[in-house]
């Protein structure tokens, strides 16, 4: 993939926020937004909250509207009342982009439960310009770990993410290196502070135990497609990343080194170079799909 050379606008206009809550039937959704122009949607993974980009969105171009979601339950976001799913999420976002008053498709760069999300919006005429997926699993959740949550979950709904949970939440979703880096740490604990307990504990109900095999779904995407795999998440390795791409019309996948399941926290500026170099590739004429870009 050839690189784009580096943004010209910085973090300045990033800090030009304004904030809204958004009715949808997953409640009202925290929503941050910077910039003005193509409308950018950014989802963030499990656990953490729309602060999970902060260190993406300042290395992103400028001439974009981008919208920094708090997942349903996560976040500021309403708290979940019943348990749900990604399907409904999809609808939960659907109703965003309503309520929003995007007109036009979206681009979509979803991390994680983001990505699942993605992958349902971009089988639905007229949503998502393009798709970027982002250490986004499409089978479901392994059966070890399945069974590591469940042992977990109680903990989790009458005491929070404390202890075993808070360690077993940082060992899925950062490598060790990114642990210890206090930064990185320190912005996933206070993302699992926000939400209640009850809450969180129906997130993962919903989004991570409820999480379907969607492989079949793929040959539905009609969007131009972005799967971004890292080099250290075992159910979403560069061989099943470049898979899920063989299996869709227009998808490329790449892998980004040192990272696990929060790349943009990771590994920001390589997240970064790769959604530019893609949403160029989308701003040039079409040309015809080679099995290089294909297996990228």
């Amino acid at each position: 993939m050839n690189h784009p050379s580096p943004p010209s606008q910085t973090s300045a206009e990033a800090l030009a926020e304004s904030t809204t809550e958004v009715a949808t039937r997953l409640g009202r959704l925290h929503v941050r937004s910077t910039g003005e122009g193509t409308p950018t949607i950014l989802w963030s993974s499990m656990f953490v909250d729309s602060h999970s980009w902060d260190p993406v969105v300042p290395l992103l171009p400028s001439g974009r509207r981008y919208h920094l979601i708090d997942p349903p339950g996560l976040g500021a976001s309403e708290p979940l009342h019943a348990a749900s799913d990604i399907a409904e999420a999809a609808d939960a976002a659907a109703d965003l982009l309503r309520e929003l008053g995007i007109r036009s498709p979206v681009d979509w760069v979803g991390n994680a439960f983001g990505g699942h999300v993605g992958f349902k919006l971009g089988a639905r005429p007229g949503l998502l310009r393009s798709l970027v997926a982002v250490s986004s699993p499409t089978q479901p959740i392994p059966d070890a770990l399945r069974t590591q949550i469940k042992l977990l979950l109680p903990i989790l709904r009458t005491a929070g993410p404390v202890g075993p949970v808070r360690w077993a939440i940082l060992a899925g979703m950062l490598t060790d290196a990114s642990v210890a880096r206090e930064p990185i740490q320190r912005a996933v604990m206070e993302s699992l502070k926000r939400p209640s307990r009850r809450s969180m504990a129906l997130a993962v109900q919903s989004f991570i135990l409820n999480r379907v095999d969607v492989t079949t779904e793929l040959a539905d995407l009609t969007v131009p497609s972005l799967f971004v795999a890292s080099d250290d998440r075992g159910d979403w390795t560069p061989e099943d990343a470049r898979a899920a791409a063989a299996l869709t019309a227009d998808a490329e996948a790449v892998t980004i080194p040192a990272a696990r399941t929060l790349i943009p926290l990771e590994q920001p500026e390589a997240l970064a170079l790769h959604v530019r170099s893609f949403w160029d590739r989308l701003a040039r004429p079409a040309s015809p799909r080679s099995d290089e870009a294909r297996s990228h």
